[in-house]
């Protein structure tokens, strides 16, 4: 059974009488034990529920809806699995203290990379999530895979881990499609190393849809863990020609590059970010993977639609990793809006300067850096810097203190010409005025 924790107002389950509360048995004969039991099997266009009410009473509905409309039920979200990893680049491991609780949890559960795309190890998987993973056809699922030789494997997840190539061989023979990525830890994975695991992976396509390399993050903060190092710019340009030789093999022998380097190892070996088309369906963008490529997309298209805004001036903030880029896009964006658009690379003292992504600046170092700067009013600020509906920045700042420490107005804006370009209209057309009507 899975609780209902909230009804919508005026959809069908609140027609029919359900309540927080109450808890769903089976969809259409379905037994539901979770959010995955629920989203599989809601879809329906005819659903028979069997709900158990609070007061025990057990009642059967019966629902006509149209193709993709939502019931109404909101059901409890499971607690994730925790990781029993303790690997070498684990990011966790490298947070300084008395930052909020959830960003110490180490998650590892193949439900949150089926719900959400979130990268698991595999490394505590039993025998029936295997058997439920390959029965319901959770897929895709997103594998942090590293290396197949499974002692340098071990090395790097410090745990006794499973043998990665059988379980990535029965998930593919079961019908479930991954996407796998390695992160490039040099002296570990890389080199021959690096060799085998892209061929091993490559082996198995196209159930493994895809692989990212991207580079190890450190910050500052790490203490009493193995001796790790950045990828050098020879580091990155030694990988990337690697992964060039099986992207030319790949594309002729598969039909797709199957192996993509996220942007910062370019831009750390100082190459140039390769053409949009290269990236085929951008299968791992959210894991920094034609970010760049993507963005110059769109903003080709934006300045084509951007017309003249009733605004003189906004600041944007960027992590130093992509403030060139956005400076780029800024200046053409103000030629043709005819605002006087700013950007300023805020250094991450919080985590330690080698940390250089948009997403974990905090508002500590937005305040200490800016305070004293010429911002003018409007700060735009994109939402990758958010935690999800709650304004709050990584280190528990709020927008509103943000706004009163800097003396700005903040809109927070999608992190994508688009959502630059609807920031700035939403500036120049001022606040939206609700008028109350009476009855």
């Amino acid at each position: 059974m899975l609780k209902i924790e909230s009804i919508e107002p005026g959809s069908y389950a609140s027609d029919m009488g359900l309540e927080t509360g109450d808890q769903l048995i089976t969809i259409n004969g379905h037994v539901i034990n979770d959010l995955i039991d629920y989203h599989l099997h809601v879809e329906p266009e005819h659903l028979v529920l069997e709900v158990l009410r609070q007061d025990d009473e057990l009642w059967e509905l019966d629902l006509e809806k149209l193709p993709g409309e939502d019931v109404g039920i909101e059901v409890e979200h499971p607690q994730p699995k925790q990781c029993g990893n303790q690997c070498v680049f684990c990011f966790v491991h490298q947070l300084p203290r008395g930052m909020r609780r959830t960003l110490y949890i180490k998650d590892e559960d193949y439900r949150f990379s089926y719900l959400y795309g979130s990268y698991i190890t595999l490394s505590n998987l039993s025998e029936s999530d295997i058997t439920r993973i390959i029965d319901q056809h959770l897929s895709p699922l997103y594998i942090s895979v590293h290396a197949v030789d499974e002692q340098v494997r071990k090395q790097l997840l410090r745990s006794d881990a499973p043998e990665v190539k059988a379980l990535l061989k029965r998930l593919t023979a079961g019908g479930i499609e991954l996407h796998c990525q390695i992160v490039l830890c040099p002296g570990f994975n890389d080199g021959s190393v690096l060799n085998e695991t892209i061929e091993f992976l490559a082996s198995l396509y196209p159930q493994i849809r895809s692989l990212a390399v991207v580079p190890v993050g450190l910050t500052d903060h790490r203490k009493n863990l193995p001796e790790l190092r950045r990828l050098t710019e020879d580091d990155a340009q030694s990988c990337l020609a690697q992964i060039k030789c099986y992207q030319d093999q790949y594309l002729t022998e598969l039909g797709s590059r199957f192996v993509f380097s996220a942007d910062e190892i370019f831009l750390r070996a100082n190459q140039a970010i390769p053409t949009w088309s290269e990236y085929e369906d951008f299968p791992q963008v959210e894991n920094g993977v034609g970010m760049i490529a993507q963005f110059r997309q769109q903003a080709t298209e934006v300045l084509l639609d951007a017309e003249p805004q009733e605004l003189d001036r906004v600041a944007l903030v960027s992590g130093v990793q992509f403030a060139a880029e956005l400076k780029l896009f800024a200046e053409r964006l103000s030629l043709r809006t005819g605002v006087d658009i700013d950007v300023f690379a805020v250094d991450n003292n919080f985590f330690g300067t080698r940390v250089t992504v948009t997403g974990l600046l905090t508002g500590a170092d937005l305040i200490a850096q800016l305070k004293d700067q010429d911002i003018g009013e409007n700060l735009l600020i994109p939402d990758v810097m958010i935690k999800d509906d709650e304004f709050l920045l990584l280190d528990d700042v709020e927008i509103k203190q943000l706004e009163q420490e800097l003396g700005v107005s903040i809109t927070v804006v999608d992190s994508s010409p688009w959502g630059i370009l609807e920031g700035l209209e939403q500036i120049s057309e001022g606040p939206i005025e609700i008028v109350h009507c009476d009855d």
